[in-house]
């Protein structure tokens, strides 16, 4: 047997490389997390029985014997652990059958001490294929893998972290005292995560680490009793891929020229789609046409080579099959063209012979000194220039809201959204297949754009995560991200290989990349638009504390249950608020958060509650149900009592229907001022909607913007996701 003594942790690892081995031992395993801070048990490695029972005797009965060796995996399985020994005798039995069943393979023998404890949990590290190192924490013992209730953090952890992922779980009772034990020692958790950490930022050999039990005992003390390492395979790194310069993203949404390479004449087809979209767009630059036939397309000349153009080109948009496209790279370098807007499919997301081509095109564009956005992208928008470029014919007003999606369809669906509802559109571009310019390249350049407020992401996959992770990390501290992610599910992966040849991750790996950056991560296409529009428009909450307004009791109830349900409070009000309320409100109104104002019809007196909630320092935000879209229902009452009752005249009830919407207006501009002066979000619920109605309502010379949903559930979801938001920024 092989006697193994006490090293630092390089010599520990060289030791294993050098003997070709994979997994380190156990009491290997154990002196590395020792190492960085990890509590371990008590353990001495003997040769044979006498020097067992000497270590037995030195730790105290009763005492744990196992086998020890690099391959004795599955131990409790093939009878290599010995519990509860409780003198010499039982030692020597125990050694001399670990002896007979492990032959060969036995190293020496662990003896340990006997630790009991109720609560066990897990803790390890693993490597994720497209974020790397990640450190996880949960439930332990039997119940790890029936459960799996465990938390994921991507290293580096900082304390924060640490603390956030301890809690996460949902077993977090055991945490506390139990059964008459004291608390787990957190401190001593927070210890372990974070020298998993330190692990592996220091040594990258290690592929993973599995502590499995980390036992508390009856006084809440932790102790790793059992630990695994397995070092990594050789493997060839891959080369990070080059970093696109922000400042030629920008230059890639200002053209002052753009060449249309394909141009047609057939409608439907991208190249007469696109020239189409952008002209009626307003597009206030030189348009050049380029098709080999050459002749007349939408009133203008058709250059049959970009050679043949006279101007200068800021931006090619090419739609010529993928098999030309090569060929066309010498030509733009000539023609001095640095931007190119890539429509043409047949690359990557066809398979491994598109990949190949697509890789072979994008050595010839860096060598060409191009850029490239796609292929196969929906296109780009800029209302700021009335850069309209896209496969769809909407076009949003121009605001702080910068889109990126890898869907192009969901990409002008959130575009059409955004020009229906009044959410002011930064920037957009279906991001196609990120052969060169990827979603990490543009939350570079997203950080220091000026007129970028927030940030829509749909995506599928990432290429380079632990770049998506520090850049989202560091944009988030400036801007939102709120971010859609296709490809969760198994099926919803293979669909998303499919289509943009995206790599996937372990979903609870990405929600933890999220998690740690900062990302509002939503489940629903419908989240993502209306907390564009709610983190575009209005101030950020700065506690969870909501004051609830509204025209009906049920109403208020439903919302008071949904505040509860996402983790906002909805506070008593203060003796003081009642007082006030009190003075203009019937007698029977409720006296509570949710105010109900019990029907009253008084324009005056909404907007006085609306102000006298604001006012007070007991909330954070109002939610206020039912005054939008009393105009809406008035115009249907009238019309029923025209046709009712002739007492009532067409001119008496049409000034009647203009007080009202009048109100309204008055009534938005009200709500812009208060939030302005209380720096407190409102999230308005419609009382009716129809299909004109807005969600985002401007405000002239306004800071901030009122916003106005469907329904409740929108409205405290919105509420929820922006303090969450909030919370991150006080880390």
């Amino acid at each position: 047997m092989v006697s193994v003594q006490t090293m630092n942790v390089g010599k520990i690892i060289e030791h294993a490389q050098m003997a070709g081995r994979r997994a380190l031992n156990e009491y290997e395993s154990k002196q590395i997390l020792a190492a960085y801070g990890v509590p371990v048990v008590v353990e001495r490695i003997a040769v044979d029985e006498a020097e067992a029972i000497s270590h037995a005797e030195e730790i105290g009965y009763p005492v744990v014997l196992k086998g020890l060796g690099a391959t004795l995996l599955h131990k409790t399985e093939r009878g290599l652990v010995h519990l509860n020994l409780i003198d010499k005798d039982a030692v020597e039995r125990a050694v001399k059958a670990i002896k007979r069943e492990a032959g060969k393979e036995i190293e020496g023998i662990l003896v340990q001490s006997y630790l009991k404890g109720r609560r066990e949990f897990v803790a390890g590290l693993s490597h994720d294929p497209v974020f790397g190192p990640t450190v996880m924490f949960g439930l332990g013992g039997i119940f790890t893998e029936a459960l799996a209730d465990i938390a994921l953090r991507v290293v580096p952890l900082s304390e924060h972290d640490a603390e956030d992922q301890i809690t996460e779980i949902k077993a977090g009772k055991l945490l506390g005292t139990f059964r008459g034990e004291p608390a787990v020692d957190r401190i001593a958790l927070k210890r372990t995560l974070l020298g998993l950490s330190a692990i592996a930022q220091k040594h990258p050999q290690i592929a993973e680490i599995d502590i499995n039990p980390l036992l508390v005992s009856s006084s809440g003390e932790v102790c790793a009793v059992d630990a695994l390492v397995i070092l990594a395979d050789a493997r060839n790194i891959q080369t990070a891929r080059p970093r696109v310069d922000p400042r030629e993203i920008r230059n890639l949404f200002y053209p002052k020229s753009i060449a249309f390479i394909g141009a047609s004449t057939r409608l439907g087809k991208w190249g007469h789609m696109l020239l189409a979209h952008t002209i009626n767009g307003g597009f206030p630059g030189d348009i050049y046409l380029v098709n080999p036939r050459g002749g007349i397309i939408a009133g203008r000349n058709v250059y049959t080579s970009i050679m043949d153009v006279p101007g200068k080109i800021d931006l090619a948009v090419v739609t010529i099959p993928a098999a030309h496209v090569m060929d066309l790279l010498p030509q733009l370098k000539t023609k001095g063209i640095q931007n190119v807007l890539l429509i043409s499919s047949g690359f990557g997301e066809t398979g491994s012979d598109g990949m190949k081509l697509q890789q072979e095109l994008v050595e010839n564009a860096r060598q060409q000194g191009l850029v490239i956005l796609g292929p196969n992208t929906m296109g780009i928008s800029n209302p700021h220039i009335n850069l309209y470029c896209t496969g769809s014919p909407v076009r949003p007003n121009a605001g702080g809201t910068a889109i990126v999606a890898q869907s192009g369809n969901m990409g002008v669906q959130m575009l059409g959204f955004a020009e229906e509802q009044g959410i002011g559109v930064r920037g957009f571009c279906g991001s196609g297949n990120e052969a060169m310019i990827t979603v990490e390249d543009f939350l570079d350049g997203f950080e220091f754009d000026d007129l970028t407020r927030i940030v829509l992401l749909y995506v599928e996959g990432v290429s380079d995560g632990r770049r998506f992770f520090e850049s989202a990390r560091r944009l988030t501290r400036k801007k939102p991200i709120v971010l859609l992610k296709g490809g969760q599910s198994e099926a919803g992966n293979r669909a998303a290989a499919s289509h943009t040849g995206a790599l996937s991750s372990n979903a609870r790996v990405f929600d933890a990349v999220c998690h740690q950056s900062g990302i509002v991560k939503v489940e629903q296409s419908m989240d993502l638009l209306d907390l564009a529009a709610a983190f575009s428009s209005l101030p950020l909450p700065k506690g969870n504390r909501v004051g609830i307004m509204t025209l009906g009791g049920g109403w208020g109830v439903v919302t008071a249950d949904l505040c509860a349900r996402y983790g906002l409070k909805v506070p008593e009000l203060s003796t003081d608020l009642i007082a006030r309320f009190s003075q203009l409100l019937p007698a029977y109104w409720s006296r509570a958060n949710p105010v109900d104002i019990v029907g009253e019809p008084g324009n005056k007196l909404m907007a006085t509650i609306m102000e006298e909630l604001l006012k007070w320092d007991g909330c954070d935000a109002v939610i206020n149900l039912g005054v939008l879209g009393r105009a809406m229902f008035f115009e249907d009452m009238a019309e029923a009592a025209h046709r009712a009752d002739p007492n009532y005249t067409k001119e008496f009830l049409d000034k009647a229907k203009a007080y009202m919407y009048s109100f309204e207006q008055e009534y938005i501009k009200l709500l812009a001022r208060l939030m302005e002066t209380y720096g407190k979000p409102v999230y308005g619920v419609s009382l009716q909607t129809n299909i004109k109605s807005q969600t985002v309502y401007n405000v002239e010379d306004a800071i901030y913007k009122p916003v106005f949903y469907q329904t409740p559930e929108r409205a405290v979801r919105a509420c929820a996701r922006m303090f969450e938001y909030f919370h991150f920024l006080q880390q």
